[in-house]
């Protein structure tokens, strides 16, 4: 193949002339260290590389090799519990064989090439086949059953050969006549990242996605297959909240990218997880995840390329029939790798120095989420959910970034650093933030917690938002100005915001909470309000609101987040508590005891 010449260098950007034969998206080999680029700009033979390795000592008239094929992922049987950087580099082979930094050109391929699979068929010699179609499976991990498919490109054909046993990715494992021909198939397929597969059909979400985190399953709900983003300024807890998701969402795949994210908090990402249980199965939470690390000192191209990887993968299991959660902290950091590019590329820039094609980038990226009916003979269902974190500076929101994502996402989980530095976790804002998916979702958590369930979501909103109100006249005129129902208003808020939606992602039980104990503990906080509401309305109590809102059976309430998921029943009792407490003092006359 005739090589093309480098003509300039601008840090990752290489411009090389003599490539005539090259496509937009085509993989380049870029000097004799074979530094892996893509080409993005085409100008008659000139070509604009951007290289996803240092290119420090890069200069002119070295060779550039077009490899004639897109960026492509590979796809097979050693996916989960995988680390790979933003073009899916195995991170830990890599260290294994050159040390603790990837050194230029380093070439090793995503799958291990040696490693055996036990491979059972699902098909039989004979059987007619098509794309999406199930040839067989691979136990991957103790939780994932890794399914082979028949690759998207092969539109049909007759099993002649199936083998069964132990092979590893690149063993031929089913061969078929096709129309074209006779086609030999591994456990291992291609797919370039920045083409959605294919699926059979897009259907409507109905199903919330179960975080275990109250803020979000109570009032800000996410669809299976749905999109949000949050955005938050600096240490507000954008990816502690990402995290929260990865370990506790009901999803049966998690894809985790740290794109552009500080190395520290990538190194604790990779530690913690391998430590994680899984609550459904007890096993290690890494067997059904895969993590892909491109942090903040690694070349800045590889950014903008980690996010394709990652939900290419993603969508992979998606095909398989599995619900799939992917994490992106952040997408800011890729849109800065994307300006980057567009600056030295010498595009007119749009807002804020961003490129002008920033929001149809960001709808292709969310687009691909979704629930859908995967390919194939066989029905399937598979869920892939998107999650993705911004950054914005100062956190404005108005900036280019934040208001692209937000016309797209249907889920607006808006973090606030007042909250944030009052020690508030998880540090979403309830006032300002929403979901488009509230009433997609409420006739699952209608059948599964009852109607009563949406009647308190909604009663709570609406003391969170009294609050706010009240809070203006108190700033101005001081609480003694608050009817004894505003005061209590203001005590319920208050339980609602600190027993209910603060939650403490590093205790052992308050880290998750379970739909049935979500309801049983606003329940608790509301029941409360009631009683208290109605003897204040008929003017039982004389005013002594010190005493109602300090009896013994509110901080029992207040520690019903501490109570575990098989000890639910002892939180019964306090029904019956609250009525007789808050009645005893219903015949008090000013000083006499509490009964």
């Amino acid at each position: 193949m005739q090589a093309g010449r480098v003509i300039k260098v601008s840090g990752p950007l290489v411009v090389a002339d003599n490539m005539g034969d090259a496509r937009m998206y085509d993989m380049v080999r870029v000097s004799e260290a074979r530094l892996l680029g893509e080409i993005i700009e085409l100008r008659g033979d000139r070509a604009s590389i951007q290289v996803y390795e240092e290119t420090t000592g890069l200069g002119p008239g070295e060779p550039v090799y077009n490899t004639g094929a897109p960026l492509s992922v590979e796809l097979g049987p050693g996916l989960i519990e995988s680390i790979f950087d933003g073009v899916q580099r195995p991170l830990n082979i890599i260290r294994q064989q050159v040390g603790d930094y990837i050194i230029r050109g380093v070439d090793v391929p995503a799958l291990d090439r040696e490693r055996r699979w036990e491979f059972k068929p699902r098909v039989e010699k004979g059987d007619q086949v098509q794309a999406g179609d199930i040839l067989g499976t691979v136990q991957e991990t103790t939780l994932v059953e890794h399914r082979i498919m028949v690759p998207p490109h092969i539109s049909a054909g007759t099993v002649t050969e199936i083998f069964s046993g132990e092979f590893t990715v690149e063993d031929v494992v089913v061969k078929l006549e096709t129309a074209e021909g006779p086609v030999e198939l591994t456990m291992m397929q291609k797919w370039p990242i920045r083409k959605g597969r294919p699926y059979a059909e897009k259907i409507g979400q109905c199903k919330p996605m179960i975080t275990g985190q109250r803020i979000i399953d109570t009032f800000f709900p996410i669809a299976m297959g749905g999109t949000a983003c949050i955005p938050g300024p600096f240490g507000s807890g954008k990816t502690v909240t990402q995290h929260q998701l990865a370990k506790w969402a009901d999803a049966e795949i998690v894809v985790y990218i740290g794109c552009g994210e500080r190395g520290n908090e990538m190194t604790d990402v990779l530690k913690e997880f391998p430590g994680l249980k899984d609550p459904k199965s007890g096993e290690p939470l890494m067997k059904r995840t895969v993590l892909i690390a491109n942090t903040s000192n690694m070349p800045v191209a590889a950014r903008e390329a980690s996010i394709y990887t990652g939900i290419t993968i993603a969508e992979y299991f998606r095909d398989m029939g599995y619900s799939v959660a992917l994490m992106a902290d952040s997408t800011s950091r890729w849109a800065e790798a994307l300006r980057e590019m567009s600056g030295r590329l010498e595009e007119m820039p749009g807002e804020e120095g961003y490129p002008a094609y920033l929001g149809s980038r960001l709808a292709e990226f969310y687009e691909r989420a979704g629930c859908t009916i995967c390919p194939g003979t066989e029905r399937r269902e598979g869920a892939l959910t998107i999650v993705g974190a911004v950054s914005p500076p100062g956190g404005d929101l108005s900036e280019p970034v934040s208001q692209a994502t937000l016309r797209i996402v249907k889920v607006f989980w808006g973090l606030d650093a007042s909250l944030a530095y009052r020690r508030h976790f998880p540090a979403i804002n309830w006032l300002l933030s929403y979901s488009l998916y509230q009433d997609t979702v409420a006739p699952y958590f209608s059948e599964h917690l009852g109607e009563k369930w949406n009647e308190m979501r909604r009663e709570a909103m609406r003391l969170l938002e009294e609050e706010a109100e009240l809070e203006e006249i108190v700033r101005l005129v001081g609480i003694d100005a608050l009817s004894a129902r505003e005061r209590l208003v203001l005590e319920t808020a208050k339980s609602i915001r600190e027993d209910y939606l603060h939650q403490n992602a590093t205790h052992e039980v308050d880290t998750y909470t379970s739909l049935r104990k979500q309801f049983r503990m606003l329940e608790l906080i509301l029941n409360f309000h009631h009683e208290a509401l109605r003897v204040v309305e008929k003017g039982e109590i004389d005013l002594d609101l010190e005493r109602l809102f300090t009896l013994p059976v509110r901080e029992r309430i207040a520690r019903a987040k501490y109570v575990s998921e098989a000890e639910l029943a002892t939180l019964d009792s306090l029904d019956q508590e609250i009525k007789e407490q808050v009645a005893s003092l219903g015949g008090l006359e000013g000083g006499e005891e509490d009964a």
